[in-house]
């Protein structure tokens, strides 16, 4: 086993155990590893949710900042690209040379350049940043689900296993979620704070008011909302959407505050988080021994696994939601029915929604069990879609901050409850299980993103829907089969959730 970092710190590993439920050499740990466990959890959450404040923040101002060629849409275009090309080929490579640890800071680092291009936003600049944001996403998000699965086995070590890891894992995604949700809130502010600090906003209550008296909110928007080929024919956008660049000044102190955020994260990770070294449980890990070139290899044969398969149009689902929200929704639903100003409120309950939904999510699921969690969330998120199928929008906004509440809800149930599963599927092969996580819902951003301006609100919220069926049907089968496993070899697999500790 490898050399065990930190000992002078306190309580280290004391001497070599036995675990008796699979008869394999474990460290001991000291008595107050526990806590660090949980700090090495709340630093990484922390260190999250301040870089993604810093990249959310920006990102929602890509496509109207940048609208002159279209170079915030190709901006956007270019990240989800490569990001996808990202979860083939590089995290067991990167992690395997840098440990889980150093590859979330050196990934953090790797989003630096995006911010430092908006000082001087040309396609020149910007797409290449955009490049290397999609490059370090994909070991980014690999190293962190391992990272929590593995310390959640090392937790129920500790716990003498009565603890059992399957739950840890579910509890500790939780925890981290509930920190990086609120990356979405804290961008939408500070973002909302700085470009609109005293300036008047008359010209803003007058587009909106034009827009009220010369469009029929009930009948355009919504599930009704077409997006225009041409801008320049479209009367909602024209009178509805704020398309004025902010000012200059404004907007290099908003990347400055962002820079910083990013720069604060690394540094956190860097020194305040352990090596998966110290919890090294005499596991390789899937990476172990592979070279790069072979990393497409493992992806792929990652895919011959029946049950990655039957995950992956429910990890689909995941992408394709998270693009609407963000960009559907914001214009079809918000934006042509309140004006753009409104849209940085409705992401912040959409924030709030979500941070809620990973706290709780680990104690209701212990209580009612993974497979009834989710079937439920299913059927909840089902009745939304219909909701917004035949809902009739107004121009009252608590309405559209109830709907994407109830959407961030579900969307933060889905998101810990699947990036689990895939750790408590695969036991010591979780960077390919993550990766082809990654692979998946980045492709399903893509899609929605390539097919946003073709398809009306209405197609793709049945498009969306019919997924979530094909998705739910497809994690159906996976329970199904594991029922039948365990009931012919009782504590073989993974156990449902629904057992308490």
């Amino acid at each position: 086993m490898d050399n065990v970092e930190g000992e002078s710190n306190g309580s280290a590993v004391t001497a070599a155990a036995t675990d008796k439920e699979n008869g394999v050499a474990t460290p001991q740990f000291g008595p107050r590893e526990n806590y660090r466990i949980i700090k090495n959890i709340a630093i990484l959450g922390f260190a999250f949710m301040i870089h993604f404040t810093a990249f959310h923040g920006t990102s929602n101002l890509q496509s109207s900042v940048h609208s002159d060629g279209s170079l915030g849409a190709f901006t956007l275009a270019s990240i989800y690209g490569s990001l996808i090309l990202s979860n083939i080929f590089l995290p067991v490579m990167v992690i395997r040379w840098l440990g889980c640890k150093w590859t979330i800071v050196v990934s953090f680092v790797a989003y630096m350049p995006y911010l430092a291009a908006q000082f001087y936003p040309r396609f020149y600049t910007l797409i290449p940043a955009g490049l290397a944001v999609g490059f370090g996403g994909g070991p980014l998000w690999c190293a962190k689900c391992t990272y929590l699965s593995v310390i959640a086995e090392a937790f129920s070590v500790i716990k003498q296993r009565k603890v059992k890891a399957d739950y840890l894992i579910v509890k500790f995604f939780g925890l981290f979620f509930v920190f990086y949700q609120l990356a979405q809130v804290l961008g939408n502010l500070i973002s909302f704070s700085v470009l609109s600090y005293g300036q008047d906003d008359s010209a803003s209550h007058l587009n909106s008011t034009t827009a009220y008296s010369v469009v029929n909110i009930s009948e355009t928007c919504g599930a009704n909302y077409i997006a225009p080929v041409d801008r320049q024919k479209s009367l909602v956008n024209d009178t509805n959407l704020d398309l004025h660049r902010p000012d200059a000044t404004r907007l290099n102190v908003l990347t400055g505050i962002f820079l910083a955020c990013m720069a604060i994260a690394s540094l956190s990770v860097a020194v305040g988080v352990d090596s998966l070294k110290r919890y090294n449980l005499g596991r390789t890990g899937s990476g172990s021994g592979i070279s790069g070139v072979k990393m497409l290899v493992i992806t792929v044969k990652q895919l011959a696994n029946k049950y990655q398969i039957l995950l992956l149009p429910i990890t689909m689902f995941i992408g394709v939601e998270q693009a609407f929200i963000a960009v559907d929704f914001t214009a079809s639903f918000v934006a042509c029915g309140l004006g753009i100003s409104y849209i940085g409120y409705a992401m912040i309950s959409f924030g709030l929604a979500n941070a809620f939904a990973a706290a709780v999510t680990p104690y209701i699921t212990k209580l009612i069990g993974r497979f009834p969690m989710i079937l439920a969330t299913a059927v909840f998120h089902c009745a939304l879609i219909v909701f917004m199928l035949l809902w009739k929008p107004t121009d009252q906004y608590y309405a559209y901050s109830i709907i994407v509440a109830c959407w961030g809800l579900a969307d933060g149930i889905w998101l810990i409850q699947i990036n689990a599963l895939s750790g408590i599927l695969f036991p010591g092969n979780e960077e390919a299980a993550f990766s082809n996580f990654r692979l998946w819902e980045a492709t399903g951003s893509v899609i929605m993103y390539a097919t946003s301006p073709i398809l009306s609100t209405f197609t793709k919220l049945v498009c969306i829907l019919c997924v979530m069926v094909i998705g739910t049907i497809g994690y159906t089968s996976i329970e199904v089969m594991e029922y039948r496993i365990k009931r012919g070899a009782a504590g073989k697999r993974f156990e449902m959730i629904q057992q308490t500790s």
